[in-house]
This record gives C-alpha cells, sequence and structure tokens, in this order.
C-alpha cells in the first residue's frame, strides 16, 4: 500500500515476520558490534596509546584480525571437563549472548527504528541486561573448578553491587524527562531549553552529569573491564569463570562482552547525549530515520572511547576496593543526585 503522508510504499507484514526480521537484525548487530568496538578500541585504540601499530597482516590495516581470531576459534575443539555438569556447561554461555541481545530489541535509532518500544523501556534494558549473572554463575559452578567457581562468585558479587548505582544513576534522567519509555525520554531532550535556548535541545549529560558519571562507572563495572576485572583475573584465577571454555562457546563471551559495551554505550548515547535527535530537525521528521542510525554510531563511539581509555589506564581494585567504591561512594552519591534532581524538578 502506499502511505500518502510520506509518498513512499508501505510494506504491511504479519506479527511473526516482523519478529523474525528484529530477530535477524539483532542477531547481526551484536557479532557486528563486538567487531567494530573489539579493532578499533582492543587493536588499534590500545597499539596507538603504546606507541605500536598492533596487528597490520589480516587485511588492509589489520582489520580482517578479529575475524581471523573467529575463524580459528569455530575450528577449536569443543571439550567439556569430565565432571563438568555438561547441559549447564553449555547453555552458560548462551544465556549472557541471549541477554545482551534483548538490551537491542529496546535501543532506539530513529523516530521509527526500534525493536520493540515499551513503556518501561529503560528499566526494562536494565533488567534485561542482569540476565547475564545467571549465565556467569552457571559457567563458574558447572566448570568443576575452584577458579572457575571463585570467577562466578566474585562477578555475582560485583555485578549486584554495581546494579544499584547503575539503576540510581538513571533514577535522575527519568525525574526529569517524566518517562520511562527510552523515545520519550530523547524527545524530552530534543524539546527541551537551555536558558530560553533550543538550539540543540537539552541533553541531560549538562544537568546529570553526576549521573553520567556514575553510569559509566558502573557500565565498566558491569563489563568487569578492568579496573573491576577481579572476575576474570588472570594473575589470580587464571581467567575465572571463562577457564574452562574453548572453541565456540569461549568466542560467544567474547561476542558478548564486547556487544554489550556497545549496547551500554548505545544506553548512555540516549539517556545523557540525546539519542538519534539532529538539531535542525523535528522531533517525528523522516528523515531522522536515515540520520539517526549515523548519529547514534558516532555517540556510540564517543562514549566507547572512554569505556576502553579507562580500562587501558587504571590498575585493577582489590575486591574490598571495589565493593567499598559501590557501596560507600556511588550509591550515596546517586542517591544525593536523585534528591537534589527532585528537589529542582519540583522547583523549577
Amino acid at each position: 500500500m502506499i502511505d500518502p503522508a510520506l509518498g513512499t510504499l508501505a510494506i504491511e507484514l504479519a506479527y511473526w515476520q516482523e519478529t523474525l526480521i528484529k530477530v535477524g537484525v539483532v542477531a547481526a548487530l551484536v557479532p557486528t558490534a563486538a567487531l567494530i568496538l573489539g579493532y578499533v578500541f582492543l587493536l588499534k585504540m590500545m597499539s596507538f596509546m603504546q606507541s605500536r601499530l598492533g596487528p597490520m597482516d589480516a587485511g588492509p590495516f589489520g582489520i580482517l584480525q578479529l575475524v581471523a581470531d573467529g575463524a580459528k576459534f569455530l575450528q577449536k575443539e569443543d571439550i567439556f571437563p569430565a565432571r563438568a555438569d555438561k547441559w549447564v556447561f553449555a547453555m552458560a554461555p548462551i544465556v549472557v549472548l541471549v541477554s545482551t541481545m534483548l538490551v537491542y530489541v529496546l535501543i532506539p535509532v530513529g523516530p521509527d527504528l526500534v525493536g520493540e518500544a515499551v513503556d518501561t523501556g529503560v528499566f526494562l534494558a536494565l533488567a534485561v541486561s542482569s540476565i547475564s549473572v545467571i549465565g556467569i554463575l552457571m559457567a563458574g559452578w558447572s566448570s568443576a573448578n575452584k577458579y572457575s567457581l571463585i570467577g562466578g562468585m566474585r562477578a555475582a558479587g560485583q555485578l549486584i553491587a554495581y546494579e544499584l548505582p547503575l539503576v540510581l544513576a538513571v533514577v535522575g534522567v527519568v525525574i526529569q524527562a517524566g518517562t520511562l519509555n527510552l523515545q520519550g525520554i530523547v524527545a524530552a531532550q530534543a524539546t527541551g531549553e537551555i536558558f530560553g535556548w533550543g538550539g540543540i535541545g537539552s541533553p541531560f549529560i549538562l544537568t546529570q552529569f553526576v549521573g553520567f558519571f556514575i553510569f559509566m562507572i558502573a557500565v565498566q563495572a558491569e563489563l568487569t573491564q578492568t579496573p573491576f576485572d577481579m572476575p576474570v583475573a588472570e594473575s589470580e584465577i587464571v581467567g575465572g569463570y571463562q577457564v574452562e571454555y574453548t572453541g565456540f562457546r569461549f568466542l560467544t563471551f567474547f561476542l558478548a562482552e564486547f556487544g554489550t559495551a556497545f549496547a551500554f554505550a548505545g544506553l548512555a548515547a540516549v539517556l545523557f547525549l540525546g539519542g538519534w535527535w539532529v538539531p535542525g530537525f523535528e522531533i517525528d521528521s523522516p528523515w531522522l530515520n536515515v540520520l539517526g542510525p549515523i548519529v547514534m554510531f558516532i555517540k556510540i563511539m564517543a562514549v566507547s572511547f572512554f569505556i576502553f581509555w579507562f580500562r587501558f589506564t587504571y590498575p585493577r581494585f582489590r575486591e574490598d576496593q571495589l565493593q567499598a567504591l559501590a557501596w560507600k561512594v556511588l550509591i550515596p552519591l546517586s542517591l544525593a543526585n536523585i534528591v537534589v534532581t527532585g528537589v529542582l524538578k519540583v522547583v523549577f
């Protein structure tokens, strides 16, 4: 049928067809995002920071290095430890990867480009991201390896502790936007004004900079990246909950980690940086379905830069320091931010 508003061909699809397309798009996005972050930051940016070139042989400027590594992992033998609980061991990386994929379903990249627009989108995104804790515990326990179990328990304690400041950091944004809907949060920033001027809207990073700071620290801990990499500390517990995994199952953990980093960077872009909106366009302009994904990608890469910059800069925390930062610093700070935001919301 022809859409008279846009003059374009609109195709009506059955619900199962739409669902199948969305699953396919998300399934393609996760490994693509992992490859992009892995190449740009893990290989090239880290090399630049250490005054070296990084991989250069596989493809132009080493661009196919991670593809070659992935092919290598797929060729490796899929080994199960003799005393492992095989079904739980096999399903653990799948659970972690599915948790990552569910976050992608909720992140909007345009007025009409979102897998599922949910009224409680922001908290649903944070909720499904925490499912990965279950997969990590499954991996640690089912491996029948004391180092894996220690890594799994460390990860569970760390992720549970940092879930609180992660959620509380977002509450200030929700109060200011007046909605839990991710599209509504983008719209609130696009239609906002700075001292009566609405040229760039009102990105919440200007008023919620404390929340952004807490959110980014909590994201670093949720990704178990340095300086929060106690669950996979090679110098102490060999490789943590991943130590018994080989081949494509280990590759699945890699995809989930970097795919989740991309997803959290996308959430940060939506919550604090105005998301897919471009100044000068109406919020419902169809052109934003074209420009929105490009703008989102640029913002995601900018946020990801800080995530990996911290990873390559700071030494690992001790377990007591890690827990103290969450419970004694970030949670009280996020609660204070909520109180101040609430007061200012009522006053102004």
